[in-house]
């Protein structure tokens, strides 16, 4: 009687097959590499989009037309970009000061945190999303070609921020030139540029329409 072998011969990979694996996995790593880069510049663009069309969000919910205060306009919902591209805040300059703090910022929805830094060190109170260059390497944030009523009337703004009014619509300039004959009303539609400290990704080129306040993206004009 013949005796079965009970533990069947192991196999293993031969060399011409493992060369085939690591063939596949380099073309794959080369692929993904540009596709990780591709990545990062659209989370920016998506976080960007989706916290100035929460601020404007915002004031369509929140009137902020009260017109007890010369500059009553300062109050409207505002984001602002610091210039160097650290972070953004979303907020109200409620007391009408000549800065906001973290008692005037919203509220992210999605942890309860604030978008609110005064510098660009991530405090546990704070909102991570705002911190473009920590999370996206964002290190340049330009505003070109915005425009307002106040610039016809030879005042110039050099600041880094878009408010909008109950209608949605987009103001620009809220903390130089706020006065009650809405001369911070764009007049134009606004252009800024977001430059990464990696000159390989492309900048970020977001467009805010006059009037309307729409939001959308060089290229990606669909999103």
């Amino acid at each position: 009687m013949l005796k079965q072998n009970i533990h069947p011969k192991k196999t293993a990979f031969t060399m011409i097959e493992l060369v085939f694996v690591i063939v596949v996995l380099g073309i794959l790593a080369a692929l993904a590499i540009p596709r990780l880069e591709r990545d990062l510049r659209q989370e920016a663009v998506d976080n960007i989009l989706s916290s100035i069309r929460y601020t404007q969000h915002l004031a369509l919910l929140d009137n902020k037309h009260t017109f007890d205060n010369a500059t009553w306009q300062k109050s409207f919902w505002t984001i602002n970009f610091k210039a160097n591209g650290d972070f953004y805040t979303i907020s109200s300059n409620m007391d009408y000061g000549t800065a906001v703090d973290a008692s005037e910022a919203a509220i992210d929805p999605s942890t309860g945190k604030a978008f609110y830094s005064s510098d660009a060190v991530i405090d546990a109170n704070e909102s991570k999303s705002i911190f473009l260059y920590h999370n996206y390497g964002i290190d340049s944030v330009n505003f070109t070609a915005c425009t307002n009523i106040a610039n016809t009337l030879n005042t110039t703004n050099n600041s880094n921020h878009i408010a909008f009014d109950y209608m949605g619509r987009p103001h620009k300039g809220m903390y130089n030139t706020a006065t009650n004959d809405y001369r911070t009303r764009m007049t134009a539609n606004c252009k800024i540029i977001f430059g990464f400290e990696d000159a390989s990704i492309d900048d970020i080129n977001i467009t805010i329409q006059k009037e309307t306040g729409y939001v959308q993206v060089e290229g990606q004009e669909d999103l």
